[in-house]
């Protein structure tokens, strides 16, 4: 079974390459939080020598609990990514 090569960014990953890391917070808390673990992460993964995605969300819908936070939402969530 082979697998297909796919390209995230300048990553590419799966058809054999060596293992990438798709890591970060399960939700995004804030702009300042989401670029604070994204830049640990990505710094141990240079460490490793290990490519890096960052991946969190912006609406974790699915929480234990209906009151949990959820993220910042849709809108906010795009106006942090596009500072």
């Amino acid at each position: 079974m082979s697998t297909k090569l796919v390209k995230v960014g300048a990553i590419e990953i799966g058809a054999g390459l060596p293992l990438a890391v798709i890591a970060g917070p399960c939700v995004i808390e804030s702009r300042e939080s989401a670029l604070r673990h994204a830049a640990a992460l990505k710094e141990k993964a240079d460490r490793l020598g290990v490519p890096y995605i960052f991946k969190s969300s912006y609406d974790k819908a699915n929480r234990s609990s209906l009151h949990s936070f959820r993220g910042p939402g849709l809108e906010e969530g795009w106006r942090s990514s596009r500072r």
